[in-house]
């Protein structure tokens, strides 16, 4: 047997739950969808149950394991499929498109009227239309991919174009208290307060009192202090602020850079080398991706300062400015 299911009862073309089934199949409790149903889905992990061309108008499955979920009374049942699997689909219709679904179907005596206990990967034929849209699953079953047959497509006139043809329909699933991976289709409800999973950019929270996903916001991603070398000119410890310092922080996902310290000169109202109080520019990774500008106090007045894309620190002069300026507070992002 390539295509295994567990708990099944011996019958039909298979034996029932073998050594090698239980040994094979996906057990344990897995992402609840409702107090007794779970949520079925493929098994994360390499490209399970990958479809490859394998003729004019047949389809290739890889092996993958899996997760069915029949009716609230049937519950969930752990699957395998240990080698490929070939699906041959029906000529087309004459006069319009339709969409295939190849599936995972459990077949269970006890719940249904096969006659037989096993699981098959198998072709749910659509049905033909103008605008045609993918059939509703019977219980028991798990949608894995979407093809469109185009009318008329058979192997005498080149059957399916399989890159134009197939839609991953693969929805994963996860172990109970597992992030569920990113996979189609992402417009569900959350089962529990506090699950989580991932959205292909972030990892979403279920708020069970707002209902809704809410991006989870990680911890303030802190980096250590540099301390840049100062033009001629300038020194550290401004109006006792302390060295002149800079970190790039990451706050809710997005880059920021922070300052703090002070820089002192001689002259009043006449910061050296027209206000540019580094001597040279700080690293590409520090720098703002579009021109950024903030207030600062310098000297018991406010101050213009300038950070520029190119990495470099100008003070726009207030003519009252004495002889510092404070970099303190100063937190600005640096993506645009």
């Amino acid at each position: 047997m390539t295509v295994r299911a567990a708990w099944l009862l011996p019958g039909g073309t298979q034996l029932g739950q073998t050594r090698e089934d239980t040994r094979l199949t996906p057990l344990g409790t897995f992402a609840p969808e409702s107090e007794l149903r779970t949520r079925d889905g493929v098994i994360a992990g390499g490209n399970p149950f990958a479809a490859t061309g394998a003729g004019a108008m047949s389809l290739q499955i890889g092996v993958g394991r899996a997760l069915v979920q029949g009716t609230v009374a049937q519950g969930a049942y752990p699957v395998a499929v240990t080698a490929p699997e070939t699906v041959t689909f029906d000529d087309g219709d004459p006069q319009y498109d339709r969409i295939d679904s190849v599936i995972l179907h459990v077949y269970d005596q006890l719940f249904d009227s096969s006659g037989q206990n096993l699981v098959q990967v198998e072709i749910l034929t659509g049905v033909p239309a103008a605008s045609p849209v993918e059939r509703t699953l019977p219980a028991a079953c798990l949608r894995l991919w979407n093809v469109t047959v185009p009318a008329g497509a058979s192997a005498g006139v080149g059957g399916i174009s399989w890159g134009a043809a197939l839609s991953d329909r693969r929805r994963l699933t996860s172990a109970y208290g597992g992030i569920l991976p990113r996979g189609y289709g992402l417009t569900f409800d959350g089962a529990y307060d506090g699950q989580y999973r991932d959205n292909g950019t972030a990892l979403e929270r279920w708020n069970a009192a707002g209902a809704v996903w809410e991006v989870y916001r990680p911890p303030v991603d802190i980096v250590g202090w540099t301390a840049p070398a100062l033009a001629a000119g300038y020194t550290n410890n401004g109006n006792n602020q302390g060295t002149l310092r800079y970190r790039r922080i990451t706050i809710d996902g997005i880059p920021h850079m922070q300052w703090r310290g002070g820089v002192s000169w001689t002259t009043s109202g006449s910061p050296p080398g027209s206000g540019v109080p580094l001597a040279g520019p700080v690293p590409a990774a520090y720098r703002p991706a579009v021109h950024t500008s903030t207030s600062m106090a310098a000297g018991g007045v406010p101050m213009k300062c300038d950070f520029q894309t190119s990495g470099q620190v100008h003070f726009i002069t207030n003519p009252s400015v004495t002889t510092w300026a404070s970099f303190a507070g100063i937190l600005y992002p640096l993506d645009s």
